[in-house]
């Protein structure tokens, strides 16, 4: 580093030379240009139509009209682990963020002392010292400016990752709760078919004592009862694990809920309106999409702060100095005064602050890479979840009328086989056929649900953009 180090003698001579140092080495860092859709054509429009008026995306978990849902999303939003990771990482972002502002500014000091000097017993003296110093690099070519504009863009990024974990909290808790509720209707399915075929086994074992049955009937009936009695275990376990992890979703121990959840509930139903907003509007509501903007501003600073460090750098110092050997002293003798401005740049570093720009430029072309990827992301996710909500709507429907003509064909089976004008195993089938129809109408029912729960994710909602504000990054 060369250092060029005047001691103030002409205040003018020195400033002028100082500014002529700093003109001949050229005043502007370079800034990478950005792009707000990330080279990415954004459809005008999505592949499914809309499906009816507007509804707001901030809380949709309330759009289900079910309040205990309502309150455990509330409550994971508050104590939820990782919502707690992500508000410690961005007051660490903004406290690094003010940290970096502040280095824009002159640092002032002060310092003072006291010595008692002496000798063969006797004291000769006391000096009292004090002083004041002052240092400020003045930000010519804007790397400090650019340091701080990384730490900005990092804390708004940090703010963003947040809102996308709160939008993520808020789904997983719906999609657990729904879950829930569907195992809890499956379970009563089976339960029901449960009773329906220990009366049938009841009826072949009348039989087969009255001498109009055989034993075959009145096996083939108990193994059907001991193969739907296998179901409930199952079914129990899956409950019990769901309100585990909602327990622990909400920042509590994993049986805090079971109490709550216990009472059977009927499977919550998403409202059928939802305005879909264009892909463009989309993606400014997804968090994630607008954390990765800027973090791509970031990367760009990162690229104008590494050129800006190859430009010379002016440094301005001045002190004040007193000394007296009494203390009341200090302030009647004129202080010395300095005052030192100094330029230094690299003249021979091995290519070291090139390569340092050359890594930033490169971290910065990743940086984008990652933007794109998020934008084609979130088009995917979208696309994905609407797709998923018609065929499950199209499933939902083909099972409604599929149960109706199966209760229809058990209730036919079992008069045809009291008239004796079918076999046992017809009712068997028509019994087993009425809960596998029943067991999948209520998990599409639950699909059903948990893919508008999806889309609510895929669209950004469950987060204000108007709460975080986080600016425009590009």
């Amino acid at each position: 580093m060369h250092t060029f180090s005047p001691r103030l003698r002409g205040p003018a001579r020195l400033v002028a030379a100082l500014l002529g140092i700093l003109l001949t080495s050229g005043c502007a860092s370079y800034r990478p240009a950005v792009s707000a859709d990330a080279g990415v054509e954004v459809p005008p429009g999505w592949s499914q139509p809309d499906s009816g008026g507007p509804q707001p995306l901030a809380q949709w978990w309330r759009g289900f009209g079910d309040p205990l849902l309502v309150e455990l999303v509330d409550a994971a939003q508050r104590a939820n682990t990782d919502l707690g990771i992500a508000q410690a990482n961005l007051r660490e972002a903004r406290a690094l963020r003010d940290a970096a502002a502040a280095g824009l500014w002159p640092n002032l000091s002060v310092s003072a002392s006291a010595r008692r000097s002496g000798g063969g017993g006797a004291s000769t003296g006391s000096l009292f010292d004090a002083g004041f110093d002052a240092a400020w690099e003045p930000d010519i070519f804007g790397a400090s400016r650019h340091g701080v504009g990384v730490t900005e863009a990092t804390a708004q990024a940090r703010a963003l990752t947040l809102a996308a974990a709160e939008v993520s909290v808020a789904a997983e808790v719906a999609t657990s709760y729904l879950q829930l509720r569907g195992s809890q209707s499956r379970i009563s399915f089976a339960r029901d078919n449960l009773a329906a075929q220990e009366q049938t086994l009841q009826i072949a074992q009348w039989r087969e004592q009255a001498g109009l049955g055989s034993s075959l009937e009145t096996s083939q009936a108990r193994s059907a009862v001991e193969q739907t009695r296998a179901q409930l275990p199952v079914l129990r376990a899956s409950i019990a694990q769901t309100g585990h992890a909602l327990a622990v979703l909400t920042g509590q121990p994993p049986a805090a809920l079971d109490a709550r959840l216990a009472p059977v509930a009927a499977l919550p139903q998403a409202p059928q309106a939802l305005a879909l907003a264009f892909p463009a509007a989309t993606l400014r509501q997804r968090p994630d999409v607008l954390a990765a903007e800027w973090q791509l501003r970031a990367a760009g600073e990162r690229v104008s702060q590494a050129d800006a460090q190859r430009k010379p750098a002016l440094q301005l110092r001045a002190s004040l100095a007193w000394s007296a050997a009494t203390l009341g002293g200090l302030g009647s003798i004129d202080a010395a005064r300095s005052l030192v401005a100094s330029i230094g740049q690299t003249l021979f570093d091995r290519g070291r602050l090139n390569a340092q720009l050359a890594a930033q430029e490169a971290a910065f072309e990743a940086a984008q890479q990652s933007y794109r990827a998020q934008v084609l992301t979130a088009l995917q996710e979208v696309e994905d979840a609407l797709s998923a909500l018609a065929a499950s709507r199209d499933r939902v429907g083909a099972l409604d009328a599929a149960l109706l003509s199966t209760r229809d064909a058990v209730l036919l089976a079992n008069n045809r086989y009291t008239s004796g004008l079918i076999d046992f195993q017809t009712v068997l089938d028509t019994q087993r056929t009425l809960l596998n129809v029943q067991d999948s109408l209520a998990s599409a029912q639950t699909e059903l649900a948990t893919n508008h729960v999806r889309l609510y994710k895929a669209l950004g909602g469950g987060w204000s953009p108007a709460a975080t504000n986080p600016g425009n990054p590009l």
